[in-house]
């Protein structure tokens, strides 16, 4: 007997249902909103690998439960497989609270992370392994997501054009939040369990270890830093330059591969505390990896999981296993326990 499809792709049993309307203006709508867009694009790519049509695709209900519209799918040429799609919104002649619909974003461009069925396994294993070794930026996948963004930003201006991102979906949000942000563009973005690709810290149970290790950690960097000349000049002003755009980071501490964003962000402060900000500001910049790719290359090599400013939240609730603690389906629940706070760099 096949494999049966996954009943967490019907949004009537699995999606944020439970919004009788949407309010543009409050973080958990926004965020379930985003989250529920990029499982739409999971949805869009597993209706193809199931030839499921219409009327039995799945995916159309996950966008259009908050009024928008399908206009785009960005597809990758090395799989065939849908990675992305831009959605446009398309408000009901009747507004329950047009002020709360007044918010909502003309667009959203939106990324998957990696499926693991075979149709597309192998490709999104492969990037996965590049993101992990020297980066994402030259890969078609890439290519297509930034010319598509560009492209949506020129038609509908900036101020109405939000990203969102899942995993690997997180790492091209990211890196295209990046170039547009230096590019004078600063998009409202939503990074759901992006990758941190640095030694698991925040998984160590004992605080005191945890900061000392990451005090230690700061000194290494800033002092490779420092002997390589990446202390100050236009590697600071090129990472100050990102300061105006603060995407929405959000993380799981039971996740692996986005818990380390949980401490990143405190131990900026931990270095204030201890009279060490001038280290800590620079060790914030880089990372001992990227310093190391970076030699003979012109601007180095920077790494893509540090960000100047950020609005973090950190889901506190129970997860049993990795699936639930990195998985989409967190961010919509109605209960969960949240930690909220921004960070601007000076």
């Amino acid at each position: 007997m096949g494999k049966v499809p996954s009943q967490k792709d019907l949004f009537e049993v699995s999606g944020p249902t439970y919004l009788t309307y949407m309010n543009w203006n409050c973080p958990h709508h926004q965020r379930s909103a985003m989250a529920s867009h990029v499982q739409g694009v999971y949805v869009l790519e597993r209706d193809r690998q199931w030839n499921r049509q219409s009327p039995d695709a799945r995916a159309p209900a996950w966008w259009k439960f908050f009024h928008f519209e399908l206009r785009q799918v960005l597809v990758d040429a090395a799989d065939s497989s849908i990675f992305g799609a831009v959605y446009a919104f398309q408000p009901p002649y009747h507004l329950i609270d047009p002020a709360a619909a007044a918010s909502a974003p003309h667009y959203v461009v939106a990324f998957r992370g990696t499926v693991t069925k075979k149709a597309s396994a192998s490709r999104d294993l492969e990037l996965d392994l590049l993101l992990v070794r020297s980066g994402i930026e030259h890969t078609s996948r890439f290519r297509i997501a930034m010319q598509t963004i560009h492209d949506v930003v020129v038609a509908a201006g900036h101020g109405r054009v939000w990203l969102a991102g899942h995993s690997l979906g997180s790492a091209i949000s990211t890196l295209a939040g990046k170039t547009m942000a230096r590019a004078g563009v600063v998009l409202t973005t939503f990074l759901f369990n992006a990758p941190f690709l640095s030694v698991p810290v925040e998984r160590i149970p004992h605080k005191k270890v945890k900061q000392g290790i990451r005090i230690a950690k700061s000194f290494v960097t800033a002092g490779v830093a420092t002997v390589l000349h990446k202390g100050g000049g236009s590697s600071d002003e090129a990472f100050a330059a990102l300061a105006r755009w603060v995407p929405n980071v959000l993380v799981n501490p039971a996740d692996p591969i986005s818990a380390e964003y949980v401490g990143y962000f405190d131990h900026r402060k931990k270095m204030e505390d201890i009279g060490a900000g001038a280290v800590g500001r620079l060790a914030t910049r880089h990372s001992v990896k990227d310093l190391l790719l970076g030699i003979g290359k012109p601007g180095g090599c920077e790494p893509l999981h540090l960000f100047p400013s950020a609005v973090l939240t950190v889901n506190r609730g129970p997860s049993p296993d990795f699936k639930s603690a990195h998985g989409i389906h967190q961010w919509w629940r109605p209960d969960l326990a949240l930690e909220c706070r921004a960070y601007s760099y000076a």
